[in-house]
């Protein structure tokens, strides 16, 4: 199964059924900003604005008109499809680059779409196949060290299987436990919404949670 592609659509389908103006985790984002900016993404001059600050200044009020575009259902839903059809032009239509860029990517935005509600009512955590779950944990052992970069203690991620890495070095650490996708939501800042547990001190516990880990 090309597991992107799948992601892909899951993520498309979550954001046409909260429909255009649903909350997401990412900041004041709706989801139609958050349609336009998947858009966006997979275009060359967004991918160069990532590099460069001006072209990063047009990402984002391109970003914001798109959105202000799509506030009707039917206008969402054809900035939405350009999403599932994918890039045209851009690097992102190879398949070691599609996958590098967009499986985490499209992971924590689906959730992004979905835990934008009380944890503990509108959500169940989705059963991962066995073979996703190991592609998001191999992703996740390769950026762990440059996602957990600013945390102020060491870091352990240890998943249900009990399988675990380093993803940062330090005199004291805390180690964080809980399924892949779990993981995955936590090393990208998510941290209120990932259903974890913690081992460590208090002092470096409540240290990590208070450190800013978004991306």
């Amino acid at each position: 199964m090309d597991y992107v592609d799948f992601s892909r659509h899951v993520l498309a389908d979550s954001l046409l059924g909260a429909g255009p103006d649903a909350p997401t985790l990412c900041g004041d984002w709706r989801t139609r900003h958050l349609a336009a900016h998947l858009v966006l993404r997979e275009s060359s001059l967004a991918t160069l604005g990532n590099v460069f600050s001006p072209l990063n200044s047009w990402t984002e009020r391109k970003t914001q008109q798109l959105a202000a575009e799509a506030v009707t259902a039917s206008d969402y839903a054809a900035l939405v499809q350009r999403f599932v059809q994918g890039p045209r032009l851009s690097l992102l239509r190879t398949k070691p680059v599609d996958q590098a860029a967009n499986l985490l990517e499209y992971f924590v935005h689906t959730e992004d779409v979905r835990r934008a509600v009380d944890r503990y009512d509108r959500f169940a955590p989705r059963n991962l196949s066995a073979r996703y779950s190991q592609l998001l944990w191999e992703q996740l052992k390769q950026r762990a060290r440059i996602l957990f970069r600013h945390s102020p203690v060491g870091v352990i991620l240890i998943r249900g299987n009990g399988q675990r890495t380093v993803a940062k070095k330090g005199e004291e650490s805390v180690a964080i436990r809980g399924s892949v996708g779990e993981l995955v939501l936590f090393a990208h800042g998510r941290t209120d919404h990932a259903l974890v547990t913690f081992e460590g001190t208090d002092e470096a516990i409540t240290a990590l949670k208070n450190s800013n880990l978004a991306v």
